[in-house]
């Protein structure tokens, strides 16, 4: 692997303006050869010379300027391509058949009273890319590693399960049970790859687009980090990235090519399936897609293979000695070869050739049947074959291929190449036959004129079986293969919690630094220490975690070689390939994706994992919500941590920083397990509690979640755990924290978070004030008492017969007289989802619309939420009860003036980050 200076180097090109010429005469001997060169054999042979002196001096690594883009031809040169290892006979009927069962399948899942949908197009352009990487690259996990990791283009899949269905891996039924996944269970196929819906066969979600190409990055990444930190051997997995043109528009799938460029990752591939077209039509109809995305990748320092052409053009290529073919190349759009692509030789030998007479005189000899059928290079097994193979070899830089293909290869003129082709799913009789033909599949006209047509499968015993069989069999196992082989871990005991549990004594932490400190005891555990992976966007001073920079450091492939200016200092930034701390620089995508990785490593490479991704609580769900749905169906676990949480703690940064609702968007996602401390001893619990469910048992026991906590950043007293503590009620959700030992008027105050202590004041005034005997209740999570209310109605409706579950919040609160009334630093709807269970009146106070920069007083009393608003709030219910006069409310509002913001107290200073 070349060294880091090589492969990362500040300067990559350029002209030395500033240099003097010191020997003139020299300079002027090669200007004069270049001038000479023109002048006797043309403008063309004088580029050839010129490129291939560049060539030369990358070779001898002498600093030129990049070519951002190159000729529309393909990257290797066909003198240069290696031996074909494999039988192309074979490897040919294999394919034809997995591109007709893969087609059957999609058709078949549209026959009437079913209608599913389904894709077939995609894959009939990209069918060849991913059979080459079947028979010759992609490695199983057979081999006692991780094998590679492969990231399938999501619209492609029918064609991964058609191929499944060759092995003997998936069965006939299966295929018929495409997209029906409950009515044919247990046989449904998912749409797409859905490793949750399907955890033994797929790795990774791919079909929210933009987010494959994210998650192969830093998942090559990934690989490198645990083989710096000793914790698994990766360096012979390869990372496998199959993408689609049009599917590079999306922001996430070119955001982070310069990280995989920087670290010099060239153990990823990705492959991007160039045919031309979008969901509804060209992707650069007046431009060319592979020559943009070419001076993008190579902009970013990739490494840039071209395949566009297929063997059938060498020879035309080859005599192109003026460049006249190679020029109609460069300059025919894109919107133009798709219409080649549908239209006859003769139309292609009139508009492509016949507008210079040395391109009609290189078609001469041939066929207007041999100029339609001029293919496109990612259709052709041996140019595929020799540029994964340049790619496989290539040192220092990730590799991007960029195939051009026919989207609806193979499918027939209604198909190919065709705006709609995307959305179209189901064969015709007459398009199955001419399909048929053109595969040479054994299936008679009666049988696809009587019913649905058949699956082909040649015979276990086949020649075509057996070379699958072999082929998978020397490359290490079947792909795509998800298997679960990591071992529990022993987790720490309860010593690593007790400073946490015993809180904070005088000083005021913030639970942010609170989790901190529990935090930096874990990773001192000796069993699972190093398996935490610290996860931050630029953020780690925020977050008071640069106190893990000395002992920790943060992970760089090339170590730090400059000379910190906090160098001196205690807590220097200290930068280290065997870092334990990512630090994925301002980018939240990058940080989630690192943290999907990371929570999957039990799965990719039998190693588990403790990511712990901390992060603005707004830029999280609300930011990157799809890759947090993303990691839940990858079933990837750890600790998501919301920090400087609330609408009204962070008051000072304003509106875009004020989250008041990520509980909200957290609650949409089935795998996220989300809690809202207030205290330290909450925070060791809840962790604790996490580690179990999640890593501490067997494969089966243990949980496919992940925890979101949110903490805080404001400053408190923590108190020290009591000693009877509920335990089961911070886990389940809800536990009376404080009793009211004084009043004679009985109300409950449900609160979390940093609105504890709110509540926590809000009961002395109500007894010093108002008589009010208030029992202060700590909601560590809202979400988990909606979750468990919702299951056990959910069993009532269907188990009529049997005992009627009560949910976990009704039981709790049943004997504590109301009315119940909730406060948070959320909008109301957050505490609003255990409202029908709570048995009693129910009020809520919350953070409803939009934040801005105050104190933190004025923005509480602004939203009505902090103690005095409290008070009014219980008052309030009381009056409505009877309980009390409702001239009260006025007194309140006059007294504690909750109509002037200005009235309020500041509160505690540190509303800035």
């Amino acid at each position: 692997m070349a060294s880091g200076s090589d492969r990362n180097p500040i300067i990559i090109g350029g002209l030395p303006s500033q240099v003097p010429d010191f020997d003139p005469e020299e300079t002027a001997e090669w200007l004069d050869s270049l001038d000479a060169a023109i002048d006797e054999r043309g403008r063309e042979r004088a580029r050839y010379l010129m490129l291939r002196l560049i060539e030369r001096a990358r070779e001898k690594r002498v600093a030129v300027p990049e070519m951002r883009s190159t000729d529309y031809v393909n990257t290797i040169a066909t003198k240069d391509e290696p031996f074909f290892p494999g039988n192309e006979e074979i490897e040919r009927k294999v394919l034809n058949a997995t591109r007709w069962n893969a087609a059957v399948m999609v058709s078949r899942a549209q026959r009437p009273g079913i209608g599913v949908g389904g894709h077939i197009a995609t894959f009939a352009s990209s069918a060849s890319l991913y059979d080459v990487g079947f028979n010759h690259f992609f490695r199983g996990k057979d081999g006692g590693d991780g094998g590679d990791q492969i990231f399938f283009q999501g619209h492609a899949s029918p064609g991964v399960y058609a191929r499944a269905f060759l092995l003997d891996r998936l069965s006939e039924q299966q295929l018929d049970a495409f997209r029906q996944e409950k009515s044919k269970a247990p046989y449904g196929l998912s749409s797409y790859p859905h490793p949750r819906l399907m955890p033994g066969f797929w790795e990774f979600p791919t079909v929210s687009m933009g987010l494959g190409p994210l998650g192969a990055i830093y998942q090559a990444r990934m690989n490198r980090y645990m083989q710096a930190r000793g914790i698994a051997d990766t360096s012979a997995s390869h990372v496998w990235a199959f993408l689609g043109d049009g599917e590079m528009d999306e922001p996430e799938s070119l955001g982070q090519l310069s990280l995989a460029a920087r670290e010099g990752l060239d153990n990823l591939t990705f492959v991007v399936n160039c045919n031309l077209q979008r969901l509804d039509g060209p992707v650069r109809g007046n431009g060319k897609i592979i020559q943009e995305l070419e001076s993008q990748f190579r902009g970013a320092g990739w490494n840039v293979i071209k395949l566009v052409w297929d063997r059938s053009w060498d020879p035309l290529l080859a005599q192109d000695r003026d460049g006249v073919l190679v020029n109609k190349l460069n300059t025919t759009p894109d919107g133009q070869f798709q219409t080649y692509a549908t239209e006859s030789g003769a139309y292609i030998r009139r508009h492509f050739f016949g507008d210079d007479h040395r391109l009609r005189q290189m078609v001469d000899g041939l066929t207007d049947d041999q100029i339609l059928h001029l293919g496109r290079g990612g259709h052709d097994h041996k140019k595929i074959y020799a540029a994964y193979k340049a790619a496989k070899e290539h040192e220092g830089q990730p590799t991007v291929i960029l195939a051009q293909t026919v989207k609806g290869w193979t499918l027939g003129p209604n198909f190919e190449g065709r705006n709609a082709t995307h959305q179209m799913k189901k064969l015709t009789t007459d398009d199955l036959k001419r399909f048929r033909d053109r595969l040479h599949i054994p299936i008679t006209d009666k049988q696809l004129e009587e019913g649905y047509p058949p699956y082909y499968h040649p015979g276990a015993k086949s020649e075509e079986i057996q070379y699958m069989h072999d082929r998978r069999a020397g490359l290490g196992g079947y792909v795509p293969t998800r298997v679960v082989r990591a071992k529990p871990l022993q987790l720490p005991d309860d010593k690593a919690y007790a400073v946490t549990r015993k809180g904070s004594g005088t000083q005021a932490i913030a639970t942010t630094m609170a989790f901190v400190r529990l935090l930096k005891d874990l990773m001192r555990d000796k069993e699972i220490g190093k398996r935490f992976v610290p996860i931050a966007p630029d953020e780690y001073r925020t977050f008071g975690m640069d106190s893990l920079f000395p002992s920790a450091k943060i992970y760089n492939p090339l170590g730090q070689q400059y000379e910190s200016v906090d160098r001196e200092l205690l807590l220097a930034y200290k930068e280290s390939p065997t870092g334990q701390m990512l630090h994925d620089g301002i980018s939240e995508a990058g940080c989630t994706a690192s943290l999907i990785a990371a929570g999957s490593a039990y799965a990719t490479h039998g190693e588990p994992l403790i990511p712990i991704y901390v992060f603005y609580s707004m830029f999280g769900f609300q930011r990157t919500g799809d890759q947090f749905w993303q990691m839940g169906d990858q079933l990837a676990r750890g600790f998501v941590l919301g920090a400087t949480a609330g609408r009204t703690t962070l008051t000072g940064e304003g509106l875009q920083h004020a989250d008041g609702h990520s509980h909200l968007l957290a609650s949409t996602n089935p795998a996220v397990v989300a809690y809202d401390p207030a205290f330290g001893f909450e925070i060791a619990h809840i962790v604790k509690d996490g580690l179990r469910r999640m890593y501490g048992g067997t494969p089966e026991e243990n949980e496919d979640v992940f925890y979101y906590l949110t903490v805080y950043n404001e400053p408190i007293v923590h108190p020290a755990e009591p000693a009877d503590v509920d335990v089961e009620g911070i886990l389940k959700g809800i536990y009376k924290y404080k009793a009211g030992d004084t009043g004679a008027i009985p109300a409950q105050i449900l609160a979390s978070g940093v609105a504890v202590p709110w509540a926590i004041e809000a009961q002395k005034i109500l007894a010093e004030e108002w008589n009010v005997k208030a029992d202060v209740w700590s909601a560590t999570s809202w979400n988990e008492l909606r979750r468990d209310a919702v299951t056990a109605e959910e069993h009532n409706l269907l188990h009529p017969e049997e005992e009627q579950r009560v949910p976990y919040v009704t039981r709790k609160l049943a004997g504590s007289e109301g009315p119940f009334v909730a406060v948070s630093d959320w909008m109301r709807a957050v505490p609003d989802q255990i409202s029908r269970w709570v048995p009693g009146t129910y009020q809520s106070l919350g953070a409803d619309g939009f934040g801005f920069a105050d104190t933190r007083g004025a923005a509480r009393r602004f939203f009505h939420i902090d103690a005095q608003s409290v008070v009014l709030g219980v008052l309030t219910e009381l009056a409505k009860e009877g309980k009390i006069d409702r001239s009260v409310l006025k007194q309140a509002i006059d007294r504690y003036q909750l109509l002037d913001v200005t009235a309020a107290a500041p509160g505690a200073a540190g509303g800035d980050a």
